[in-house]
């Protein structure tokens, strides 16, 4: 298993603009969360707009010029997920209620990496990210901003947009469970016939 970590961070695989990128990101997020709590609310807007579009661009970067690696397929995602959850702090300010979906956005990523890891070790592959955990993405960051921008927004719709990222985070999560599941029980089908053709 280390080996096999060691040969997925070589030199060549982290040192790329798609990982730069993604550093970028993860740069971000200080200085999102400090405006926000400043009250600079628009602010911090354009940088989580300028941090979803490196987001874009360093996928399209790595598809088009053969830039993907399993480092880059950890560290991309590990960008999204603490930039959603800083948002999602910063919103308990305003909306206690959402540190129930920062508990549940934490959960499910533990859930989703641990599970990963298993994945990785069955099948020595690391899986990027599925359509519908990009569908929850996309669901999470159009109702983060919303609720940024329009701060005075009446309880009832901050309730709605809240519920539906809960919903789509939950969905999510069912789909990776099922997805990994699936890997998991496809590779133990392949060692076994594997194990009966060698006998």
């Amino acid at each position: 298993m280390k080996d096999n970590i060691k040969s997925r961070l070589q030199k060549k695989d982290i040192l790329t603009i798609p990982n730069l990128l993604s550093l970028i990101r993860l740069m971000l997020i200080p200085a999102i969360v400090i405006l926000y709590v400043k009250g600079f609310h628009y602010l911090s807007v354009i940088l989580i707009a300028l941090s979803a579009l490196t987001d874009v661009v360093d996928g399209w970067i790595a598809r088009h010029f053969h830039m993907t690696s399993d480092f880059g397929k950890f560290l991309d995602p590990l960008a999204d997920k603490l930039t959603q959850i800083a948002m999602l702090s910063c919103l308990v300010i305003r909306y206690p209620r959402a540190i129930v979906l920062v508990i549940f956005l934490v959960a499910k990523e533990i859930f989703q990496f641990v599970y990963g890891l298993i994945v990785l070790k069955k099948t020595n592959t690391m899986n990027s990210a599925r359509w519908f955990g990009k569908v929850n993405t996309v669901v999470l960051y159009a109702a983060m901003i919303l609720l940024f921008l329009h701060p005075g927004i009446s309880s009832t719709l901050a309730e709605i947009l809240l519920s539906l990222c809960a919903l789509t985070m939950l969905c999510s999560m069912i789909l990776y469970g099922r997805f990994f599941h699936m890997t998991i029980k496809q590779a133990e089908m392949q060692e076994s016939r594997g194990t009966i053709e060698e006998t």
